[in-house]
Formats: structure tokens, sequence, C-alpha cells
């Protein structure tokens, strides 16, 4: 493949992938799903003609994870705080906690029945299919309120974090005793304590720049950071939410010497540059994310019919047990939000980060690909049949 080539194959993708997003906002068809679709028909194309297959699919971790980065920073950059969001957000952290902890508790007990493995193999295989893909969920849920959009954007994210939180606590300890809790603690200090420094010091650079190109240096230094703490096994994905939100709520800090110190003129014309950088750019890498995914597929892998129906069985489980903690644990209105439960980038990664002591054969890519399209399609049948002004009502009138 020549560089011309190259060239009109990546344009092709960026134009089919604004045609998707904008036909998805009248079919409801999730774009991830087209894209997917998209680079199957590409493999299947490739295999047809002989072309020789480029190598390209090992870039694919890298990809995704720049890609959620963009996402979960955007989705910050949405969430601008006021006291009244108080019982939506703790509503969101729960909901994403308690459906990580159930959902995985539920998955790994099937596999465990099924393999006969030890807990922690089957723990650490049922985390990515129990997150909810920020990447997935907050491009899709725009027409919705804003109450039930902003649920969507905190539980999702939080949901990423959470997953990754856990996932290296299970793949990196042999035991859970005492020491292991006690360092994941540590972890979580440390990160918070970064993500404060972090936030505070990348304004004041923001505030200092005076060269024409200073967005993508600071993007630059947000992967950098990500990529270094992942390096340590740091869940440093809540550096970019907390950088998000920061950036969204910095003028709301009523502290004088922050105002004077860290606040300058052109910060609101900044603040709306990045944003508008933070989704296009979000929005490429996660065109070509999911395009490679869908073209590492193998269409025998999805002609596996006990692949299939377990596939069916944690689908069912999943909404099942979203539709119970939504409605009983929560009591909040499941009409739209039950069906807002996508697999995605974040799965796709984790999977993708499974050691190779951990990986099953009964977890395979086909079985993740069933998983995220399920969940996707659901998501989609769910958000045709939503109403445009459905709220969030609070249960109990003391909140």
């Amino acid at each position: 493949m020549n560089a011309y080539t190259l060239l009109i194959v990546l344009s092709g993708l960026v134009i089919f992938s604004y045609l998707f997003d904008l036909s998805a906002k009248h079919t409801r068809i999730p774009a991830v799903i087209m894209l997917m679709a998209l680079g199957m028909a590409i493999r299947f194309a490739i295999d047809s003609t002989g072309v020789p297959r480029p190598g390209i699919v090992d870039i694919l971790p890298a990809l995704g994870n720049i890609g959620l980065i963009m996402i979960v920073f955007e989705g910050g950059l949405d969430l601008v705080y006021d006291r009244s969001k108080n019982v939506l957000i703790r509503k969101a952290f729960l909901s994403a906690l308690g459906l990580l902890l159930i959902t995985t508790g539920s998955i790994a007990s099937l596999l465990h029945g099924l393999t006969g493995l030890s807990w922690l193999i089957c723990v650490a295989n049922a985390i990515p299919l129990s997150v909810i893909s920020s990447a997935v969920a907050i491009p899709s849920v725009t027409h919705l309120d804003r109450n039930s959009r902003e649920f969507v954007v905190y539980e999702s994210s939080l949901s990423d974090i959470l997953g990754i939180v856990a996932f290296n606590f299970v793949v990196s300890n042999e035991s859970f005793g005492a020491a292991a809790f006690g360092h994941l603690t540590l972890e979580i200090v440390a990160v918070i304590i970064l993500s404060a420094v972090f936030c505070m010091a990348l304004l004041w650079l923001l505030g200092r720049i005076t060269h024409s190109v200073k967005f993508f240096l600071i993007m630059a230094i947000l992967v950098l950071v990500y990529a270094v703490g992942k390096q340590f096994h740091l869940s440093t994905l809540v550096v970019v939410l907390a950088f998000g939100l920061f950036l969204a709520n910095a003028p709301l800090i009523p502290f004088a010497w922050f105002k004077e110190r860290f606040l300058y003129p052109h910060f609101d014309k900044d603040l709306g540059q990045m944003h508008q950088l933070s989704r296009e750019s979000a929005f490429l890498l996660r065109t070509f994310f999911f395009v490679l995914f869908g073209y590492t597929i193998l269409p025998g892998e999805l002609e596996d019919t006990h692949m299939l129906l377990l596939a069916s069985v944690m689908l069912a489980l999943t909404l099942l047990l979203r539709a119970l903690f939504l409605k009983f644990a929560l009591r909040m209105d499941i009409r739209t939000l039950v069906y807002i439960t996508p697999r995605g980038l974040i799965s796709i990664l984790l999977f993708l980060s499974l050691p190779e002591r951990f990986r099953i054969p009964v977890v395979s890519t086909g079985l993740l690909f069933a998983i995220v399209i399920g969940t996707c399609t659901v998501m989609a049948l769910g958000l045709i049949g939503a109403k445009r002004s459905i709220d969030l009502p609070v249960a109990d009138g003391g909140e």
C-alpha cells in the first residue's frame, strides 16, 4: 500500500465516521457498531482480493488509550458543578461501583462454574465484561435531558476509572490480604494528591504559554502523566477526569488568591478552544480504534454457537442486574437508563491487557465482540424508544 492509497483510506474512514455520527442522531444506532462493521468489511475485502494485510493491529492498545484519555477529558469539561447535583453525583458513583461489583461477581461465578478455574482468574476476565464504556455511552446520549445525560457521563467515567483500579488490583496481586489493600489505599491517596498538584500546575502553565501552539502541548503532558502512571500501575485516568472537571469549574472556586494567580484574561476563550480540540481528537481516535477492532475480528469466531449462547446469558444477566440495582437500590426511573450499559473501548483495552497467565479460551475475542455488539444494540433500541424529556426523579423528598 503506497502513501496515496493510505491517505485515501484514512480520509475515507474519517468521512464515513462523520456520516455514521450524523445518522446515529436520527437512527439512534451507535456509530461504534457501524465503525466495527466497517472494519470487518475492510478485513473481508482485503482477504477476498489477496492484498497483503497491513500490520497495523499492534497500535490498537496505544490508540485506544489515547482515545480514552480524550473522551474522559471531554466528559469532564462538560460537567459544571453546582450543589444541586450532589444527589445525582452520589447516585452515579454508587451505580458505577455497585454495578461493577455485582456484575463482575455474577460473571465470575458463571465462568468459575463453566471452567472450574480459580476465582482470581475468573474475576480478572469478568472485569472487562462489566465496565460501562464512556467512549460509547457519552456520545450516544446527547439527545437525552440534561440530568440523564450528566448521570451517564458521571456513571460511565467513574465506571471506567473504578474498572481500571479493580483490574490492576486483581492482576497485580496473588493474594488479597491486609498488605494488598494497604497498597491499594496508598495508590488511591497518591493519585488524589497527584491530581491536585497536576491540575494546579497545568492551569498555571496554560496561562503563561505565549507560543502559538499550546493546546497540543497540554494534551501531550496529559498523555505523558497518564502513561507514566500506568507504568507504575496507578489509575491515572482519575487525573484526566480531574483536570477536565477542574478546568470546567475553575471560575467557581471562590478564593481570591486562586483567581489572581491562575485565572488569566483569556481563560474562557482557551477553555472553549481546548474543549473543541478534545472533542475532535476524541472523534478521530474513536474512529480509527473501532475500525481497527472490527478489522481484528475473524468471521469464524462469530459462528460458535456456544460462545453466542454464553454472550446472550451474560447480556441478560447484565441488564437484569442493572434494572434491579437502579430500581431498588437507587430507586430511580429505569425506563431509559437501564439500557445505557454499553461495553466498548475500555472493555477492549482491559481485555488486551490481560496477562497470559490469566487468559482462558472461553473468554475469546469473539465473546468480547458479541458482548460489545449486544450491549450497544440494546442501548440503541432503548434510545430509539426513549422520550426526550425523561428527568431523574428523586425518590425520597428529603434529598
